[in-house]
């Protein structure tokens, strides 16, 4: 029997950090997050890590499939924060953005991580951008460093 897992040490791994500006307060807590995993757990250096801001999370789509197609990348980070509000405009947004950045990874056959938080109040973005809940950005790098490595071990 053959077993593929990945790990999270990929130091040579080219990462792009596509972030969203809207609810910036809570994004960059994400970002820090994603920063220290990437550096402290992935030993990726700051030279293979390049960070892209874009107006909000439903532009994220488009920013990393034209950060795909350049193929300079061995993944992709999608850093954002969309919080309900009092019309269906969160259901739009994030959906959208959900959609989006999954259909980038298949066309471009390139990890994507979903670091977008969906959430209903602030409270809870606060709790999953490093407090309570841990922080998803960082989750979100781990993520993309180990299929970098499953992805590198499925095709060799």
């Amino acid at each position: 029997m053959k077993l593929i897992e990945g790990a999270t040490v990929a130091p040579n791994a080219k990462v792009a950090i596509v972030i969203a500006r809207f609810n910036s307060f809570i994004n960059d807590s994400l970002l820090s997050g994603a920063l220290d995993a990437l550096q402290r757990q992935g030993q990726v250096s700051d030279d293979n890590i390049t960070i892209i801001r874009c107006p909000g999370a439903y532009e994220l789509p488009l920013v990393a499939q034209f950060t795909a197609k350049t193929d300079r990348y061995d993944a992709i980070i999608a850093l954002g924060a969309v919080i309900r509000g009092g019309t269906p405009h969160f259901e739009y947004v994030a959906g959208e953005c959900n959609k989006g950045l999954a259909q980038v990874a298949l066309d471009y056959n390139i990890p994507v991580a979903f670091g977008v938080l969906t959430v209903d109040s602030i409270e809870q973005a606060i709790e999953r951008a490093g407090t309570k809940a841990g922080n998803k950005g960082a989750e979100a790098a781990l993520s993309v460093l180990e299929m970098v490595n499953v992805l590198a071990q499925v095709e060799s």
